[in-house]
């Protein structure tokens, strides 16, 4: 609710998101970066007050990749001596 709250637009609108996927957390982070994305299609003069106060910044960070030969993207096998 803080991008509706900021814009002061909470009267105006109705917000109805359905997200799949993902766990708790990530569907609420998507969430959370749509509604400030739709607000900004429709209501040009928000934007760059949405962008400086980070509410259209996505988050950058993916998994990192399994590599060949090893466990996982940073787990090793374990080591045998002999």
């Amino acid at each position: 609710m803080e991008p509706v709250k900021f814009s002061n637009i909470a009267d105006q609108i109705d917000v109805v998101a359905t997200a799949k996927a993902g766990g708790v957390g990530g569907q609420a982070g998507a969430v959370a970066w749509a509604w400030p994305a739709a607000i900004s299609k429709f209501i040009r003069e928000l934007r760059p007050a949405l962008r400086k106060n980070g509410f259209l910044t996505r988050d950058s960070r993916m998994k990192e990749r399994k590599k060949y030969g090893q466990k996982g993207a940073r787990k090793r096998f374990q080591f045998t001596k002999r």
